[in-house]
């Protein structure tokens, strides 16, 4: 079976002036990355909440991470073939993307669509449980962007074959 590519993105915060500061990707087949973005100049909010929440430090990413158009030039080799990724926080993570984007002078050779739009209702009654019930199996360390990629995969994998809501 072949799975959707799933991306997400951890920011600096939520709201004006937040920003990306790793993207992740689960693959078709399975496999997953993730790469931590340096911050530009300009970009300078900072909500601790979040810090807490992704465990990333503005140091790490000032470290660590890749400049924003080597991260715009990966998105769009890694997803220019296959022309789509889905998200399932769209509104956030498609305005990270845009700015993302922008910054690097580039246009994104994909567009980003809401995993909504392939999920069945009975997929949806058993999302979140599901979810919950991977994360304790697998042990996956939430809020990081590679992580939940490949989460929101899985739980998309296991949520397909239930038909209905008590399954």
């Amino acid at each position: 079976m072949t799975l959707p590519t799933l991306l997400d993105i951890e920011a600096s915060g939520f709201g004006r002036g937040s920003y990306p500061i790793e993207i992740g990707l689960a693959r078709a087949d399975g496999s997953c990355c993730a790469f931590l973005i340096q911050p530009l100049e300009e970009w300078t909010h900072w909500d601790p909440k979040a810090e807490l929440l992704h465990g990333i430090s503005r140091a790490r990413l000032q470290r660590e991470g890749l400049p924003v158009a080597q991260v715009a030039r990966w998105l769009n080799d890694e997803l220019n073939e296959i022309g789509i990724a889905y998200s399932d926080s769209w509104g956030y993570d498609n305005t990270w993307l845009s700015l993302l984007f922008h910054h690097a002078g580039m246009l994104p050779a994909f567009r980003l669509e809401a995993l909504r739009i392939l999920l069945s209702e009975p997929q949806l009654a058993v999302w979140h449980r599901t979810r919950e019930l991977l994360v304790k199996e697998l042990g996956i360390h939430r809020h990081r962007a590679g992580e939940d990629a490949r989460l929101l995969q899985l739980t998309y994998q296991r949520t397909l074959g239930q038909a209905t809501p008590e399954s």
